[in-house]
């Protein structure tokens, strides 16, 4: 059986019914699916970035799905049942945010922002407030109460690693699933497909808006994110 969630990778199964194959696709998207392109070798390079970063949050004890890296596109993970759920973690204002408020994109707030958003397709991901989660339903309230706490520790152990890569980490959105325990770890990737990560010294974007600003050389971009990664 194959998902395609249409963003960059697909779901299989796995020899063992508590594990799943992700396998990173060189699909690009944007501005939910309207606009596509294929970039041949991106996946492999996602799956790379995927399997470090899961690695280093593993490392700084946080618990994610992800077990073992099996080839240049694919990685085995523990199977989750999905919280609908997108947290996005910002430090600088960028992309929507900046739309919707009005606010410069580049304006750094005191403190970070959380936010999430209802997992639905059809009806765009609509952002939502916490009383809207828990009227849905989608979460339990020391589940969210989990959620947010972990998310935001995610972010501060995470700005700072990339800031010895001279990179500056600007937000990120990334997803939760339960394992068959009831246990809630981290589900989703961060990679320049999901984040935004700019070069400290010269504000130059390598990250998904090369894609969907038509600023160009996305492969290119994200292998230098690579690169500084396994420095």
């Amino acid at each position: 059986m194959i998902q395609n969630n249409g963003r960059g990778k697909e779901v299989l199964n796995a020899a063992s019914d508590d594990e799943v194959i992700i396998r990173f696709t060189d699909q690009a998207t944007a501005f939910h699916n309207v606009k596509r392109a294929l970039i041949p070798g991106k996946g492999a390079v996602i799956n790379a970035i995927a399997t470090r970063m899961f690695e280093r949050l593993e490392e700084q004890g946080i618990k994610t799905h992800f077990i073992k890296k099996l080839n240049n596109n694919e990685q085995l993970c523990h199977k989750v049942e999905v919280i609908p759920i997108n947290v996005v973690v910002r430090n600088v204002v960028a992309g929507s945010m900046a739309k919707r408020l009005g606010v410069p994109e580049g304006y750094t707030p005191e403190k970070p922002v959380y936010e999430i958003f209802y997992k639905d397709f059809e009806l765009g991901n609509p952002l939502i407030n916490e009383d809207h989660a828990l009227a849905l339903e989608l979460v339990t309230p020391e589940e969210l109460v989990f959620i947010r706490k972990q998310a935001l520790h995610i972010n501060e152990l995470l700005k700072p690693f990339f800031a010895q890569l001279d990179i500056k980490l600007v937000d990120f959105k990334i997803e939760f699933g339960r394992l068959k325990t009831g246990e809630i770890v981290l589900s989703d990737e961060i990679t320049p497909d999901k984040s935004r990560l700019w070069d400290i010294k010269t504000g130059e974007h390598l990250d998904k808006d090369r894609f969907s600003r038509d600023l160009g050389d996305v492969k290119e971009a994200y292998e230098v994110i690579l690169k500084r990664l396994m420095r």
